[in-house]
């Protein structure tokens, strides 16, 4: 199913989809590098409780904004005429990627509610080897958009 008019916004519906994408793995690979920073520093201390709103801003205000628009505009893209060929593979790994992204996203969240009630439990190198799972993710996105291997 495609909706014809939207032929006609393609460049800007792509140009704002890269541009949300951005926005939303830029906050995506910050915030647990926060969590590194937050795991320092003493429960129920200053720096904590200005780690907690830094946290709660970053994925409120920017995360979360930036994934609903890039879904808008991801869905804008499919429902473009003779922009998918639904045969090929290379949109099906993409959309594995999108799901596993979102989980990545609403993990983040589960642990910043961890944060905010002072009980976490995990240590630093959690955080350290999480904050790579965006990047593998991104790049697995990216290169079945551009290359579309199969």
């Amino acid at each position: 199913m495609t909706i014809g008019f939207l032929a006609w916004f393609y460049p800007w519906t792509k140009a704002f989809h890269i541009i949300s994408m951005v926005a939303w793995m830029a906050g995506m690979l910050y915030l647990p590098r926060l969590y590194v920073y937050h795991c320092d520093v003493p429960r129920g201390s200053l720096e904590s409780e200005r780690f907690k709103v830094m946290e709660r801003r970053l994925l409120r205000q920017i995360i979360n904004p930036a994934m609903i628009a890039t879904f808008a505009f991801g869905i804008m893209l499919v429902l473009t005429p003779g922009i998918l060929d639904w045969s090929a593979g290379w949109w099906h790994v993409k959309l594995a990627g999108i799901v596993l992204l979102s989980g990545f996203h609403g993990m983040l969240s589960r642990w910043r509610r961890d944060f905010l009630e002072d009980r976490n439990t995990r240590p630093q190198r959690f955080y350290r080897i999480a904050n790579e799972v965006p990047t593998l993710l991104m790049v697995v996105i990216i290169i079945m958009v551009v290359v579309r291997p199969f």
